[in-house]
Parts: structure tokens; C-alpha cells; sequence
């Protein structure tokens, strides 16, 4: 038995009776844990799902999450990590795209997650933590599925500008390895560690380094299904989280109650760690001050599993700075040509190592345009590397909006509203924004005649795709701005001075 399913075998092996897994009353041993997942596995080899075969996984950060995940694994399939506050339409890609047999949803939002399921005839169950236990309570444990390191674990639907979103195969090898080394040698965790899981297990980051770390390590994983500073603050209290992992709109939230926090109420944290999103230097500053807590900022995407540069905490750290590769990782800087670049000159940074994806999932165009042939995975951000090999990003050539940790693709929201019948041209595009770090605008110019309100259309776009997506700022004008090539230039579109509400 190799990579992921693996982990879970030896922690139960070793830590039986140890806590793996808690969501405020409910908790799940590492026996447990085992136990349900053995039994997810049969329920899916009997619903007719076989190795290799893709399974949806759209729930909230509870331990059903993670029992159905590693039944995923440990039936030797491929789980399809979604947002649950997915839209049907929304839903039904990434079933479709990824080729998917069956769902596991959440009856929080049932009626989006069956209709997707229906619409490409997955099966789907619709189970919170209670009714997955129900589901499987008479069925017998299936044996873990030897898989091997270059087998898919994982397709994480992820996009730039230029299309659908894109399934990015991870395989057992990529997590595993990028699990190991941020655990070894970045949080540095073990059997007595208590891991703080709010960062969204659909996502690689808390898939990676939440749940997958926490389980091969031995520790606790207590989960926090939607983010709450002072929800957070009590579970800190109330288990003794001693690893608190989150983006960095997490930490500006926490520092706002921080005058709020009891005495002695997080001192049980030992390590931060910040991803997702550019950390704000006055932020890191004044968290660590508050709480106590030194915070390790990093560096990665969907593709790279997704760990590549980090803070380490046995190196100086630089304000500002992703750190330096991780163990096994390279990491480089090059021109349009891809030639490195002198030292602290800004160009693309490139990785290379353990961490870097298969490819994208049937888009063997894309995969060449992302990973050379030497195995280096372009990363589409602009950054340098100075005399000491840390790393800074400068800029982003994406227009992906990072709103509040969150990815948000400005051409499938374009599409979206293009749907309208009375848009003639869209562009979205990221705005400024204190606390989420960016929000979601769009520029709307309107077909001639029409009478459709800004505020009409951000509602027919809120009712079309997650809530995480849609733009709280819409704005019409009378043409977009273009090249001579009629390209639209994004960077000229006016931004209104009218705060953005709702």
C-alpha cells in the first residue's frame, strides 16, 4: 500500500485511541476514522465506482469531509474537491469536465448539488456527518487499494483567464511528498499537535497541509466549517490548538477581536502559517505581537500540490518575502524566453520538483503551455529572488481575483453575464478591497436601448455562480477600452470612486 490511504493506516495503526478528528461535541479516534472511511470505500465499489473512477466531494469543513475523502482514497478513486456553495450550473462542469460517477453533497445545499448531479446522472448522496454515519453503518470495511505514487488522488478545477476552469491532476506522489516536507519541516507537528482546521478543505491548501498533514502526522484535526474570529478564538481556547493555518484575511480578523481574546487564551499556539494571498507586512506584525505567535508566510497554487517557498522556521525571515523553496523544490526566475533572469530582476517565476502536477485533465495543450519540457511549471506570477534566494512575488500576470483566499476567474463570470440579453461587452476585474485583499468588480456596457440596472445585473449574475464569485460592484459605461487589435485593456477601465456595497 502506497501514498495517501496510507497515512491514515499507520496513524490508526499507531494512535487508535487518539483523537483524529473533532468538530465542536462530535470527535472521531483514528480507529474510527479508519473504520467509516473503510466503509465510504464499500459503499462506492458497490454503487459501481472502481479505481481510477472520479467521485465529487462538495461538503463543509466537518468530519464527513474527511471520512469521505480517504473512503475516496481508500477505494483507489479520484476525489473532485468543490465548493458546496456551488450553483447547479457550476456543479454539473465540474462532474462533467472531471467525468465523475458519483457526488457526495451537503443537504445544506441540496437542491444545487442533486440538480448538477442529475444533469450529467451521477449518483449523489446528500449527507451531513450523521447521515454519512447512517449511510454506511451496516457495511462491511473495504481494504485500501494499492495505488501508486504517479496514480491521480486529487483533480482540483483551477483557471487563468483564458477559458473553463481546468481539472489540475494531483497524484498521490504530488500530495504525499508536498504533505511530508511541509510537516516535517515547516509546522513541524506530531501526535500531540492539535491542528486548527478553518482554512476550506476543498481547497489544496487546507487539503494539504489541514487534513492530509494532520493525518499523517497522528494529530488532531478540529474543524471550523465557517470562519468566525471568536468561534476560532474559543476552539483555540477550548482544544488547545497549537497549529493555526489560514489566509491572511483570517488574520486581519482575528486581529480585530484581539482586545476582545481572555488572557491566556491562545497561548497554546506555537506556529502560524499564512498562504493563499500576499500577507501584509503590518498584519504579520501586529498578529504576532498580539497573539504571541510567530507566522510563516508561504507560497503556492493548485498546481504545485500546493506548497513551493515558505518562511522556515529554523531560517531569518524577511518581511515581505514567500521565503525560500521548500525541500525538493526549485524554484527560478525567467524572461518571456525562459532564460533566467540576474539576480533581482523581476520576470516568471517557474517550479520544478516533487510538488508540480501531472497536467491538467484531458487539456494536453494546456499542460504544455504550463509545464516545459523539462518539468518546469510556469507559475504566471512575476517575482525576483534576491542575494539570499528568497523570493518576492511583484505582480500577477493572471487576472485571477484573490478575494479573501479565494480564486475567482474574471472570464467565467464574463460569461455569466454575457448570458444576459442585454449586455453587449463585460470585463471583470479585481479592485482593492482593506480586508478581503481584492473584490470583484464589472464593467457592463449595455446593448443600445436597453434599460437593464447595475444592480439588476449583479443579481443575475449572484443567482447564477457561488457567493464567493459574484461582483458586489457592477458599473455601466458606454464602450470598454481597446488596442488597436480590439483587444480589451483592462488596465484602462475607470474604477467608479462610489464604494462598493451589498
Amino acid at each position: 500500500m502506497t501514498a495517501l490511504s496510507a497515512n491514515l493506516v499507520a496513524s490508526k495503526e499507531r494512535y487508535p485511541n487518539r483523537t483524529a478528528l473533532r468538530c465542536d461535541d462530535l470527535q472521531f479516534t483514528y480507529a474510527e476514522f479508519d473504520a467509516a472511511a473503510a466503509r465510504v470505500a464499500t459503499l462506492l465499489e458497490r454503487a459501481g465506482v472502481e479505481p481510477g473512477d472520479r467521485v465529487g466531494l462538495m461538503l463543509p469543513n466537518t468530519p464527513a469531509f474527511a471520512i469521505a475523502f480517504y473512503g475516496i482514497m481508500y477505494r483507489g478513486a479520484v476525489a473532485v474537491p468543490m465548493n458546496p456553495l456551488l450553483k447547479a450550473r457550476e456543479v454539473s462542469y465540474y462532474l462533467s469536465n472531471s467525468g465523475a460517477k458519483a457526488l457526495f453533497g451537503t443537504p445544506a445545499f441540496a437542491e444545487e448539488a442533486a440538480a448538477g448531479a442529475a444533469e450529467v446522472g451521477a449518483q449523489c448522496w446528500l449527507v451531513d456527518d450523521d447521515g454519512l454515519m447512517k449511510l454506511i453503518a451496516d457495511l462491511p470495511e473495504h481494504s485500501p487499494v494499492e495505488r501508486g505514487d504517479d496514480d491521480v488522488a486529487v483533480i482540483l478545477h483551477t483557471s487563468g483567464t483564458t477559458g473553463k476552469p481546468k481539472g489540475a491532476m494531483l497524484t498521490h506522489g504530488n500530495l504525499s511528498r508536498n504533505c511530508e516536507v511541509s510537516q516535517r519541516t515547516l509546522v513541524e507537528t506530531g501526535q500531540d499537535d492539535v491542528v486548527m482546521g478553518c482554512l476550506p478543505l476543498f481547497h489544496v491548501f487546507g487539503l494539504t497541509c489541514g487534513l492530509n498533514g494532520a493525518v499523517l502526522a497522528g494529530s488532531t484535526l478540529t474543524l471550523l466549517p465557517r470562519f468566525d474570529p471568536r468561534k476560532a478564538i474559543e476552539i483555540i481556547e477550548r482544544d488547545a490548538v497549537t497549529v493555526f493555518e489560514g489566509v491572511p484575511t483570517m488574520y486581519s480578523a482575528l486581529l480585530s477581536v484581539a482586545d476582545q481574546v481572555p488572557p491566556g487564551a491562545t497561548r497554546s499556539l506555537r506556529t502560524c502559517v499564512s498562504g493563499g494571498a500576499a500577507l501584509p507586512v503590518q498584519v504579520l506584525a501586529d498578529f504576532e505581537k498580539a497573539f504571541g505567535c510567530t507566522v510563516l508566510e508561504g507560497y503556492g497554487l493548485s498546481e504545485s500540490s500546493p506548497a513551493a517557498a515558505f518562511n522556515h522556521p529554523n531560517r531569518p525571515r524577511k518581511a515581505g518575502s514567500i521565503g525560500t523553496p521548500i525541500e525538493g523544490v526549485e524554484m527560478r526566475v525567467v524572461d518571456l524566453d525562459g532564460v533566467e533572469v540576474p539576480q533581482g530582476e523581476a520576470g516568471q517565476i517557474q517550479i520544478r520538483g516533487h510538488n508540480v502536477m501531472k497536467g491538467y485533465w484531458n487539456l494536453p495543450d494546456a499542460t504544455k503551455e504550463t509545464i516545459t519540457p523539462d518539468g518546469w511549471l510556469n507559475t504566471g506570477d512575476v517575482g525576483r529572488v534576491d542575494e539570499d534566494g528568497y523570493f518576492y512575488i511583484v505582480d500577477r500576470t493572471k487576472d485571477m481575483i484573490i478575494r479573501g483566499g479565494y480564486n475567482v476567474y474574471p472570464r467565467e463570470i464574463e460569461e455569466v453575464l454575457y448570458e444576459h440579453p442585454d449586455v453587449a461587452e463585460a470585463a471583470v476585474i479585481g479592485i482593492p478591497h482593506d480586508s478581503l485583499g481584492e473584490e470583484v468588480g464589472a464593467a457592463v456596457a449595455l446593448k443600445k436601448g436597453a434599460a437593464v440596472t447595475a444592480d439588476e445585473l449583479r443579481d443575475y449574475v449572484k443567482a447564477r455562480v457561488a457567493a464567493y464569485k459574484y461582483p458586489r460592484l457592477v458599473w455601466l459605461v458606454d464602450a470598454l477600452p481597446k488596442g488597436p487589435t480590439g483587444k480589451l485593456l483592462k488596465r484602462e477601465i475607470t474604477i467608479p470612486t462610489t464604494e462598493s456595497t451589498r
